[in-house]
């Protein structure tokens, strides 16, 4: 059975999240969206982790279910600060297999520093020590660099990461089975790195709404849900069927550049510069196609032999926003005609990858049709984000719908 699971995602104690987030609305917005997988988020902040406890009960398969049968398992965020031929900052997804070894790892996790102060908390270890640390508790914990390229905290991350695998994690590299793209690099991207580990793809969600949450996510083909099955498929590729990514350009850190001095080039331009902003001669914010370049060690376009299927698509909200030129994603009008959707696709992926155009004409207006086919194919134009600056879809007026007073006359 297919599983689409959204296994990054942050508690509302996390650090710039939605203090709106609970379990309750994660399960509504990811059914919504069309998962049937999340992960807890942050479980060894105390508080959440009682919330936990308290919402969700655990199978014999390393399971949380809601009692409404939606399923997660035991995962955080891991934010690891050190030296080690300069400064390192690098963010690790970890899973655990069930409840005991969750409690194991907050004991261990809080003799190194405090975890009540953020769901994604801080530590000074290495990346080698903490993979140590992890596999002492429980070989059974799995280990996965999250958003690898990004500039900041990725660890391929032009700011503070490193240039391979083997850099960062040392002797504990054959721990590491998957790194997880990011919203910035696409498969066809990390490919170019020859790695030899497993892509997944999730959305590093910090609220609920399903513009954000499932935006990117990893199907996965199970015979029955279970966490071993899950670390099987991380570890081998087996069962990992395809990832949903959204275009690397809609991510805030594609292309080089400089928020505050409102200004971005493409990597050939900040070779000629010599990464220096022409505005304020300091160093510009390396994005991920600049980074792919300086350590690819395939042209574009390479294909590795086992590699796996992966769609490109923008949430539906933003394509409504874009057609009828709407700022805010969560307005009336756009959750009108969202809603619509919705009630008779069931999911945002079935709209997304699924509806059939006829059928989509007979609800909303052409010129958004015509939009999620183009999503839908990969042929969106996107003005590439910056600098933690987000992508935005490229409309010209001819692809705008003017707003009605009401959504009904176009």
């Amino acid at each position: 059975m297919d599983i689409i699971a959204d296994l990054q995602l942050h508690s509302r104690f996390s650090r710039a999240c939605s203090k709106s987030i609970d379990l309750e609305n994660l399960e509504k917005y990811a059914r919504i969206k069309g998962l049937n997988l999340l992960t807890t988020g942050d479980f060894q902040h105390p508080i959440w982790n009682k919330e936990i406890k308290k919402n969700l009960g655990e199978d014999e398969n390393g399971v949380l279910w809601s009692k409404t049968k939606f399923p997660f398992i035991w995962g955080t965020e891991i934010s690891l600060m050190y030296s080690d031929n300069g400064r390192r900052a690098v963010h690790l997804l970890l899973f655990s297999p069930n409840g005991e070894v969750s409690d194991q790892i907050i004991d261990v996790l809080g003799r190194r520093g405090r975890l009540d102060y953020d769901g994604r908390p801080i530590f000074g270890m290495s990346c080698p020590e903490f993979v140590e640390i992890m596999k002492e508790v429980s070989e059974k914990t799995e280990i996965i660099p999250a958003h690898c390229m990004t500039s900041f905290f990725g660890v391929f991350g032009s700011k503070s990461g490193f240039d391979s695998l083997k850099d960062c994690f040392k002797d504990k590299v054959s721990k590491i089975h998957a790194i997880e793209s990011g919203m910035s690099a696409d498969p066809s991207m990390l490919w170019r790195l020859q790695e030899k580990v497993n892509i997944v793809s999730f959305s590093d969600a910090h609220s609920y709404w399903p513009f954000r949450l499932g935006r990117e996510a990893t199907v996965f083909d199970f015979d029955k849900l279970s966490y071993d099955n899950f670390i099987s498929t991380v570890r081998t590729g087996d069962g990992l069927k395809k990832t949903i990514e959204v275009f690397p350009e809609y991510g805030k850190y594609h292309i080089d550049g400089h928020r505050n001095c409102n200004f971005f080039c493409d990597y050939k331009e900040s070779k000629k510069l010599n990464k220096i902003c022409p505005k304020c001669n300091k160093e510009l914010t390396i994005g991920v196609e600049y980074r792919i370049e300086e350590l690819a060690k395939e042209n574009k376009g390479y294909i590795p032999k086992d590699s796996k299927e992966f769609v490109k698509i923008i949430p539906l909200q933003e394509l409504i926003a874009a057609v009828y030129d709407i700022k805010q994603l969560n307005s009336k009008k756009v959750l009108e005609i969202y809603n619509s959707l919705i009630k008779e696709f069931g999911n945002e992926f079935n709209v997304l990858l699924n509806a059939d155009e006829e059928k989509l004409r007979k609800i909303v207006h052409e010129k958004l049709v015509k939009l999620i086919l183009l999503n839908r194919n990969g042929e969106l134009k996107i003005k590439p984000g910056y600098d933690g600056v987000y992508g935005q879809i490229s409309l010209d007026e001819k692809g705008k719908v003017k707003v009605q007073k009401s959504l009904g006359e176009f």
